[in-house]
């Protein structure tokens, strides 16, 4: 197609942009020689005419999930491989296999990357594929994060509000309330440093570029729009102005500690009960159980604090989805995989056999799947898929990843870590993120605007 068209197209009329920029989109280098294991398991009841096709993903419990669907079903047959996560090179891989025309029939692609690999034409569109039936059992804020100018490049598996992890023992040795409002957070944090001056109430994640989405999304933010055919920028809007001040004055009164939480130092913090808050996903449930089983009946699970209590959003932080690749010769077949995957019970049982877990599903109808699978007694009983029920439905729809999001939030990250260590603001680190991201779009010849503050 012309230039022209393409530039005028908010995915660069995917079908003719060639795969440039790929890597740009991977946390990870390009990926080394393959060390991963290819796996297997064929249903003993499949003919030799059964469909193969081929599954990657990270994601735990995937064996698991292939092994149980092989089993039960004779003309669809999938043949899986475990690669590392998408920062760890699995995206660097999936880029490189598109390039190639070798990538597998269906791939595992987390939601900021969604739009970035769909310009590159990685994955398949699948908005006339996929079935009336599968549409209305997703909770419609997943299907809208994988869908772009009303086309749907990717099924969803789960989506993670976010919400308050906060360890009750202290809680009740400071006399504190759990608070509501991110004012009454403010509060609290001023209380825990005067009470206990070795302890903060949270850290602010300095590798935490997700989280800041999230709080910004919350607040009212949209980084990125693709109105009028083009991408609209716009990291610097007044919602996230908002949360970045509001954060900024936390740290200058040492209210908080900034760390990166993925780390031995924040492992360490959260071990020894130095931050009695975590702000994440509510996949972060299982994480803490299997990380600190010692700490069982010590924490509880609450909503997000609030701007206005009245008007309750939120942002995500976290979740993956299921993509048919370009390559695929057999995607009615991988589709159908995908949605068994993500809707079917015994799916999901699969999956959670692998090991604990607490991620929210795309698909509410699976939420009591969760529930009795769940070990309630690490969060003394505490009912939290009642409570992830009710702050799913307020994730607040109409948020836009950006074309390059790893990107994006590595120079943003940039900025925090210079913050840590006394240079510069979060307002600098995101306005610097905005003027790093610029260039890489309009390098994908996409139609752009551009909104500073």
């Amino acid at each position: 197609m012309p230039g022209r068209h393409s530039r005028r197209s908010v995915l660069a009329t995917i079908s003719a942009l060639p795969l440039t920029g790929a890597l740009s989109a991977c946390s990870g280098g390009a990926s080394g020689p393959d060390s991963t294991s290819r796996t297997s398991t064929v249903s003993s009841k499949a003919g030799r005419n059964a469909t193969h096709i081929t599954f990657w993903s990270a994601l735990r419990g995937s064996q698991q999930v292939v092994d149980a669907f092989n089993r039960t079903h004779d003309t669809i047959q999938v043949d899986f491989q475990q690669i590392p996560s998408g920062g760890q090179g699995g995206y660097a891989k999936l880029s490189n296999a598109s390039r190639a025309g070798n990538a597998p029939d269906v791939a595992t692609i987390e939601y900021p990357q969604i739009p970035g690999f769909a310009i590159d034409g990685v994955p398949l569109e699948l908005t006339d594929l996929m079935s009336d039936g599968l549409r209305a059992k997703l909770l419609p804020q997943a299907l809208g994060l994988t869908t772009f100018d009303k086309r749907v490049f990717s099924i969803p598996l789960d989506v993670e509000p976010m919400v308050m992890h906060y360890r009750t023992d202290l809680f009740d040795t400071y006399g504190i309330e759990v608070p509501r409002t991110w004012d009454e957070f403010e509060e609290t944090a001023r209380t825990v440093r005067g009470k206990a001056p070795g302890r903060r109430l949270a850290a602010f994640a300095t590798d935490g570029g997700p989280q800041f989405a999230g709080l910004s999304w919350q607040a009212g933010a949209q980084w990125f729009d693709t109105r009028h055919g083009a991408w609209n920028v716009s990291l610097t809007d007044g919602p996230s102005r908002r949360v970045a001040a509001y954060w900024q004055r936390l740290i200058d009164q040492d209210l908080v500690f900034m760390t990166p939480v993925d780390s031995r130092q924040y492992d360490a913090q959260v071990g020894n009960g130095q931050v009695l808050v975590r702000l994440s996903g509510a996949w972060d449930a299982g994480a803490q159980m299997n990380a600190r089983p010692g700490q069982k009946g010590k924490w509880a699970i609450a909503p997000l604090p609030q701007w206005d209590p009245a008007d309750a959003v939120l942002g995500t932080h976290g979740g993956s989805t299921f993509a048919v690749t370009r390559s695929s010769k057999h995607p009615e077949a991988a589709l159908e995989f995908i949605e068994w995957q993500v809707s079917h019970p015994d799916a999901l049982r699969a999956r959670l056999s692998s090991g604990a877990s607490s991620q929210y599903p795309a698909v509410p109808g699976l939420v009591d799947v969760y529930r009795e699978a769940f070990d309630r007694s690490y969060y003394s009983g505490q009912d939290i898929y009642t409570l992830y029920e009710q702050e799913a439905h307020k994730i607040r729809d109409g948020w836009t990843w950006g074309p390059r999001m790893t990107a994006t939030l590595k120079v943003m990250q940039d900025g925090f870590a210079r913050v840590s260590g006394g240079q510069g603001s979060l307002l600098e680190s995101v306005r610097a993120a905005q003027r790093g991201t610029m260039p890489d779009l309009r390098a994908l010849g996409l139609s752009t605007t551009e909104h500073s503050s």
